[in-house]
């Protein structure tokens, strides 16, 4: 499990609104292209600066492919990361204010202390 990985790609994603509509709409195909693609890519380098080894588990990648935010958070994903990212998802489907907020604590509500650790 990398939550290195998880992490960077709730960050990627977040930060480009065309990648987070394509996400929303297609997410199984979407976390595909990224963990092919995208994921060796290094944050704020050259594109021949590259990893060649790191990838999904099989948990993590049907997690995000199925917007289980709940089992994100049980993988250690970053709450903050998580919530912004499912905020910019699904809060337009609410029509009460912070609907999605509250909706997304309600999920989590069952979880108690020690949250998974999160250090990557």
């Amino acid at each position: 499990m990398s939550k290195y990985l998880l992490n960077k790609f709730l960050f990627t994603v977040d930060r480009d609104p065309a990648l987070v509509e394509r996400y929303r709409a297609e997410p199984r195909e979407t976390v595909l292209w990224w963990e092919t693609g995208e994921a060796n890519r290094l944050l704020n380098c050259v594109d021949a600066e590259k990893s060649t080894w790191q990838a999904f588990t099989a948990a993590e990648r049907e997690a995000l492919a199925t917007h289980d935010y709940p089992a994100l958070f049980d993988l250690g994903a970053h709450p903050f990361l998580t919530l912004t990212l499912f905020i910019a998802l699904f809060e337009r489907d609410y029509e009460v204010p912070l609907g999605f907020q509250m909706e997304y604590a309600a999920r989590l509500a069952d979880r108690g202390l020690p949250y998974p650790d999160i250090a990557t």
